[in-house]
């Protein structure tokens, strides 16, 4: 099954802007993922399972390094990559 998920960081630290762009990098990074910029949020786009081991990979090496993180994450039971609004 493949998902859309919507996710948002947000350190609760002055240097905010490295960490986001190094927490996207690491999705990007991942050949079996989709992940689109925007923003204020990253769209990941992929099978369920290789979407969820990822973002909990990194989601918890965040809150190892910056446990005063915010993570808000918006979950979609089906693909909406391709899909024209």
């Amino acid at each position: 099954m493949r998902i859309s998920v919507d996710i948002s960081l947000y350190p609760l630290t002055e240097q905010f802007v490295e960490p986001i762009l190094a927490f996207i990098a690491k999705l990007e990074n991942n050949p079996k993922l989709i992940v689109h910029r925007n923003t204020l949020s990253t769209q990941i786009f992929g099978e369920y399972r290789d979407v969820m081991d990822a973002m909990d990979s990194e989601i918890e090496a965040v809150f190892a390094q910056m446990p005063h993180s915010v993570f808000v994450l918006k979950l979609i039971g089906n693909d909406r990559h391709q899909v024209k609004d």
